[in-house]
C-alpha cells in the first residue's frame, strides 16, 4: 500500500497528470477560472475523476497552503497487471477466479466486494480506469484490510481485457436480471471471470455481448435487483461451493 500524496497548485497538478502519475481524483474550486478548464481536460483525457468543491474543502485538503483552486489526490494503492492475477492463480495451482467490475462508482461497494473476494478465494479484481471508483481511502477502510491482500488491476478497456482473457482460456460470466439461466446452473469448474455491473444500470450491453454465459440471481421478493456488493458475494460464494464439490 502506498501513502497518499496530496498535490496542490495548478502547475504541479498539470505536471503530475502529464507525467503519468497515478492520480485517484482531482478536486477543483467551483469558482476557479483561468486555466482550470485546461486541467479538467487533461484529467478527462487521462481518465481521472474530477469533482468540484468549495475553497474551504480545498484549503483543508492542502493543509492551509495556496492551492490555486485545485488539489489532486494520488492513488493509495499500487495496481497490478492482469497477467499478475493469472500468475497468482497458477502459483496456487488453482483455476483462475477473477472479478471484472463494470463501472462500479460507490467506494463502499468496491470495498465490500474486495472484502468478500479476499475471503472466498478470488485471485484478482479488474476495474476500468474511467467512469469508476478506484482504490481510495474509503475503499481501504470499507474493505477492513482486505485490500492489502487483493490483487487489483486497472485497465483502459474492459472489452479488450475480456477478449484477452478469453484467449487465455478464461470463461466470462456476465450478470443480468433478465437472463434465462440461474447462476446455480453452472459448475464453475473452469477458469472464470464474473462481471459485476454498475449499481444503477448493471452490466453494459457491449460487455454482455462479449460474455460466454449470462446468469441471474433468482429472487422472490418485489425488488428485482441487489446491491452490487451483495450480488458479488452471492456469486463468489457459489463458485467456492461448486469447486469444493469437485475437489
Amino acid at each position: 500500500m502506498k501513502e497518499q500524496d496530496i498535490i496542490f497548485g495548478r502547475n504541479p497538478v498539470i505536471e503530475a497528470i502529464k507525467s503519468g502519475k497515478e492520480i485517484e481524483k482531482i478536486y477543483v474550486s467551483k469558482t476557479a477560472g483561468g486555466n482550470i478548464s485546461k486541467i479538467i481536460n487533461f484529467a478527462k483525457e487521462a481518465g481521472i475523476v474530477v469533482s468540484t468543491t468549495d475553497n474551504d474543502t480545498l484549503s483543508k485538503l492542502a493543509g492551509g497552503r495556496n492551492h490555486q483552486g485545485v488539489v489532486a489526490l494520488s492513488a493509495v494503492y499500487q495496481y497490478f497487471e492482469v497477467e499478475n492475477l493469472l500468475e497468482y492463480a497458477e502459483q496456487k495451482k488453482e483455476k483462475p477466479f477473477l472479478l471484472i467490475l463494470d463501472e462500479i462508482t460507490d467506494p463502499h461497494n468496491l470495498g465490500a466486494i474486495i472484502r468478500s473476494a479476499e475471503a472466498f478465494g478470488v485471485h484478482g479484481i479488474i476495474i476500468p480506469k474511467r467512469r469508476a471508483v478506484g482504490v481510495n481511502a474509503t475503499v481501504v477502510k470499507t474493505s477492513a484490510g482486505a485490500v492489502e491482500y487483493m490483487r487489483i488491476a486497472k485497465v483502459s478497456n474492459i472489452n479488450n481485457t475480456i477478449r484477452d482473457l478469453k484467449e487465455r482460456g478464461v470463461w466470462i460470466v456476465g450478470t443480468d436480471v433478465n437472463a434465462e439461466k440461474s447462476f446455480e446452473e453452472l459448475n464453475y469448474d473452469f477458469p472464470v471471470a464474473f462481471v459485476i455491473g454498475n449499481e444503477g444500470k448493471g452490466v453494459s450491453k457491449l460487455v454482455l455481448q462479449n460474455c460466454d454465459f449470462i446468469v441471474k440471481i433468482p429472487m422472490k421478493g418485489k425488488i428485482n435487483s441487489l446491491n452490487a456488493s451483495v450480488a458479488a458475494s452471492i456469486l463468489i460464494y457459489q463458485v467456492l461451493l461448486k469447486r469444493k464439490d469437485k475437489a
